[in-house]
């Protein structure tokens, strides 16, 4: 198979190995019979010491599932689950499967999380909550691409194609990651760390825990998988949320495309809450005047950059800013010292920046000798999910032609959104086809999305509702933000969603969530700054 380039670069010709479901023309994923259902029983213990720092509460286990489900008696890896254990064993009503997204963001932490994050005890009561490294990722037979520290890779965002220079840099960039993924993957793991085999995984889970079924609620990415598990296994499925979502059951580039249209979707709210601050931050009266500023600003910084900032890292750390109102002040200070050229602030504010989920903003000092990166695992799971799922276009040019089309419909962050990924260059071809959503099912699904998302805008909602038809209702909630359940703060998205997982109530039709006023939740300095430590853990990348 041939990927065509521009006339100045030869074409490359990739060797395509066939999965195990053979061609793309084989059936979409189903669920997986084959195998006897593992025998009831987790031998729970104490979690790592990086899990048992942040939430000591939580005691953990590791479940044996097939490497390949093709061959369920063949070798076998481990994923580790995590469990916070209701308090009346006999009274609760069974188990919350948990995902908080990425792909590749760790799960371990998140019923702790939950908790910190005011999670009602009515929830907690009825649940044991489930967390989850899913395999490739952490504690769950770990995938590498071999990642360094000093590696020039934006992550799993793709950079801001300024000009067809920048464009051609990342393709090369990204081919040059999709081959080094492939000679990192000494065992074989890569081509079966899939949403498909995820959600087999969360069903072999299912079953070690002892339960005929499993509720869920994953966000963001987690929305992916549940809709997946939802439709492979809809008799195994109890009760069902799916927040903040993708709008599929995978990640493919027309999902990654949609981050332009939510950064557009939400830019307003963030430059009304900049400009009603103009005497703090001088970066405009309007929300109109902050716009442009944003403009002005990105474009100088592509033809100057400075303190290892350019007009694609500075998109990269407006775009996540958007992802909580609680980021709004730190963007507002880069954005003001990019536009005093404060060297000195931009590269503290930089710095402040990575909890936030701002890992490859601005350069960091060359080690002596090439070290992993701390976010080896994160980027390698996220590639081998999205790129595994699906098959992305492998001709560059159609990059290049939506790049061109998403930077005039969607100037503020098109033409990163529509960029070239390691995924037009992956080893391998997709094992099987995408898990179609399956609508013949029990009435179980819940989607509550935000009006207003950076990374998966309310399109996205839109989208599952109508594959999930009847067996489904949407929550339309007036916020800003990734996340509306838990970790968003409106009333109404947590009286619905609670009510749900409580008692079964599904809405008896779509629902529309009027804003909350601020700090609606009234919670006291410790629980919030608990919250706030919970919010950094949830992945920043879809």
């Amino acid at each position: 198979m041939e990927r065509r380039w521009s006339a100045a670069r030869r074409p490359v010709a990739v060797v395509v190995a066939v999965g195990l479901a053979g061609a793309l023309g084989a059936a979409p994923a189903a669920a997986d019979e084959r195998g006897a259902e593992p025998a009831a029983g987790v031998e729970w213990g104490a979690c790592p010491a990086d899990v048992a720092e942040n939430a000591p509460q939580l005691e953990c286990g590791l479940v044996p599932v097939p490497l390949d489900y093709a061959d369920p008696e063949g070798t076998q890896i481990e994923v580790m689950i995590s469990r916070l254990a209701g308090p009346d064993p006999e009274g609760r009503r069974g188990v919350l499967l948990l995902n908080p997204g990425g792909p590749g963001g760790s799960g371990l932490t998140m019923p702790a999380d939950l908790t910190a994050l005011g999670v009602p005890d009515s929830v907690t009561d009825g649940y044991d909550l489930i967390g989850m490294d899913t395999r490739g990722v952490g504690h769950s037979t770990p995938v590498s691409c071999g990642f360094t520290a000093d590696q020039d890779y934006y992550g799993n965002i793709p950079p801001y194609a300024a000009d067809d220079a920048a464009f051609t840099a990342q393709a090369e960039r990204a081919e040059a990651v999709a081959d080094q993924c492939a000679a990192n993957d000494t065992g074989g793991l890569l081509r079966h760390i899939s949403t498909a085999n995820i959600a087999r995984d969360l069903d072999r889970v299912r079953a070690a825990l002892g339960e005929e079924k499993a509720s869920y609620f994953g966000l963001s990415y987690g929305s992916a998988l549940g809709a997946a598990y939802a439709s492979m296994f809809p008799e195994r499925t109890d009760r069902v949320i799916l927040d903040s979502n993708v709008g599929d059951t995978h990640l493919g580039h027309d999902g990654m495309r949609r981050f332009a249209l939510g950064a557009e979707e939400t830019f307003p709210d963030f430059a009304e809450w900049v400009a009603a601050r103009h005497g703090s931050y001088g970066l405009g009266r309007t929300a109109k005047e902050v716009r442009a500023t944003y403009f002005t600003l990105a474009e100088r910084l592509d033809a100057e950059p400075f303190e290892g900032v350019d007009g694609a890292v500075f998109r990269l750390a407006s775009f996540a800013g958007l992802y909580s109102e609680s980021q709004y002040a730190f963007t507002a200070r880069l954005w003001q010292s990019v536009h005093e050229s404060d060297a000195a602030a931009v590269r503290r504010h930089l710095e402040e920046g990575e909890p936030f989920g701002l890992p490859a903003v601005g350069p960091a000092a060359a080690p002596a000798e090439a070290v992993p990166s701390p976010y080896d695992n994160f980027w390698s799971a996220f590639l081998a999910v999205t790129c595994n799922d699906s098959d992305w276009p492998e001709d560059v040019d159609a990059y290049r032609s939506a790049i061109a089309d998403d930077r005039e419909r969607y100037p503020l962050y098109g033409a990163a959104a529509a960029n070239i990924t390691p995924c037009a260059f992956w080893p391998h071809e997709p094992a099987e086809p995408p898990v179609e959503v399956d609508d013949d099912g029990p009435r179980n699904v819940l989607i509550v999305q935000n009006l207003r998302d950076p990374a998966t805008p309310h399109r996205g909602g839109e989208l599952l509702r109508e594959a999930f038809r009847d067996r489904s209702r949407l929550v339309s909630v007036d916020a800003s933000g990734h996340g509306a359940y838990v970790y968003g703060d409106n009333a109404c998205a947590w009286n619905t969603a609670t009510a749900f997982l409580v008692d079964g109530r599904l809405p008896k039709r779509d629902t529309s969530c009027a804003a909350s006023p601020a700090s609606a939740l009234g919670l006291d300095g410790e629980t919030e700054r608990s919250r706030a430590e919970a919010l950094d853990r949830l992945p920043s990348t879809i």
